[in-house]
């Protein structure tokens, strides 16, 4: 889940509804900036459904005591998610072996410094994954095939990061962007000579971006729940989170 806390309510949008939209933006990107014709509707999958692990665990919110807040993506315990993380994994793989191959490339890339064990074999298991997948689909050794799969990875992140952006930040406000974008976002694109992407919002409704990967102007639609705090008091998160009605926010990027 993806929580945007306000003075009364917590905006809560789900990890699927988020990559969905990052679908959408892959969509609409110039087609030259997936280099490889052969493989641009399998990263579109990859990106569309590399959040196909967090249906599960957002369909019941979780309460986080120690924050007095529902745990968010961030903060839920990993031991909990990689069992999820996998389920979602095998699922995309196999819808497609290369789809399935970046999504496992982008979670492994989250935990790979963790200590836990559960973790860590986690992060084992996806290596086998790769290196097997790799190899059916002949990209071992190759590398030009190989950095086409790193731009790729860069690709589903960026486009994950650009969704993240209007569902992590209050609309409207440059001043209080989270942290994950205020030096812009983290992956480098030959297309924009290597610097970093910045968002910036120009009122609630437009981001405009300082180098734009879209073939034009384009309008996504946000859906989101805005659950009252008073009501997550009285009848608990889950209660309160199924009994809030499904908002839209509609976004435009420039």
């Amino acid at each position: 889940m993806i929580i945007l806390e306000r003075e009364q309510s917590f905006l809560m949008v789900t990890q699927n509804e988020h990559a969905q939209i990052a679908g959408v933006i892959a969509r609409n990107c110039k087609e030259d900036y997936f280099f490889d014709d052969n493989r641009t509707q399998e990263v579109l999958l990859a990106i569309k459904e590399h959040d196909r692990g967090w249906i599960e665990m957002d369909s019941s919110p979780v309460w986080n005591d120690k924050t007095e807040k529902p745990y968010s993506f961030i903060d839920y315990p990993l031991s909990l998610k990689i069992t999820f993380y996998k389920k979602g994994l095998d699922e995309v793989e196999k819808l497609s072996k290369y789809a399935g191959l970046l999504c496992s490339l982008h979670y492994s890339s989250f935990i790979q410094d963790s200590s836990e064990s559960a973790v860590r074999e986690f992060w084992k298991e996806e290596k086998q994954r790769q290196e097997q997948l790799s190899k059916e689909l002949q990209l071992t050794g190759d590398k030009h095939k190989q950095e086409t799969l790193m731009y790729h990875l860069d690709l589903l992140k960026f486009c994950d990061y650009l969704s993240l952006f209007i569902s992590l930040n209050e609309p409207g406000d440059n001043k209080g962007i989270h942290s994950f974008f205020r030096n812009g976002f983290p992956q480098l694109f030959p297309f924009v000579t290597d610097k970093p992407i910045v968002a910036h919002w120009e009122n609630p409704e437009t981001v405009s971006l300082s180098f734009s990967p879209l073939k034009k102007e384009m309008e996504v639609e946000l859906p989101y729940r805005a659950v009252i705090k008073d009501q997550i008091e009285k009848h608990g998160i889950i209660q309160a989170y199924k009994d809030t009605p499904v908002s839209i926010r509609k976004v435009v990027f420039k």
